[in-house]
């Protein structure tokens, strides 16, 4: 998820912030592409947890690079951080490179240290569960969840 923030940091901190700033159809458009997002991902926990595997035990579907990267790219409050953290805290008055790298440095060692518990932890938990049952449970938990953010993301 760090590779997509860091791209976003350094579009909005270079520039892309004001332009998007004076075309508020954009944040619609990323609302509704990240809700059908969280939907295709929904979708794919909740099938991954009715579909057996063709040698009888139950895989869950693993995230990858891309995964995640999509889902920073499309997901409304990551781009509403970062365009308040460099509306609020670049000075125009200096360096703005300078600014932007470090910004984006402060935002992503943030992240990291937000993050990192939750999926490390998340990992011990869950990885103490794998029987069918638990799986299927995991998959049916994971896409109610994406099902529960993807109605926020509409109805907030």
């Amino acid at each position: 998820f760090e590779d997509g923030n860091l791209v976003l940091c350094l579009l909005y901190g270079l520039g892309l912030g004001r332009g998007l700033q004076s075309h508020p159809g954009v944040h619609e458009a990323l609302k509704w592409a990240g809700t059908a997002y969280l939907l295709y991902l929904a979708w794919s926990f909740l099938r991954s947890s009715a579909k057996p595997a063709a040698s009888g035990e139950r895989v869950m579907k693993q995230l990858t690079f891309v995964d995640g990267f999509v889902a920073v790219l499309l997901n409304p409050k990551i781009h509403s951080m970062i365009l308040v953290m460099f509306s609020q805290f670049l000075d125009p008055a200096k360096p703005i490179a300078m600014q932007v790298l470090q910004l984006t440095g402060g935002f992503l060692l943030v992240g990291l240290a937000c993050h990192f518990p939750w999926i490390y932890g998340g990992k011990v938990i869950l990885g103490r569960f794998t029987s069918e049952r638990a799986v299927r449970i995991q998959g049916w938990v994971f896409g109610a969840c994406m099902l529960l953010v993807a109605a926020y993301v509409v109805f907030a």
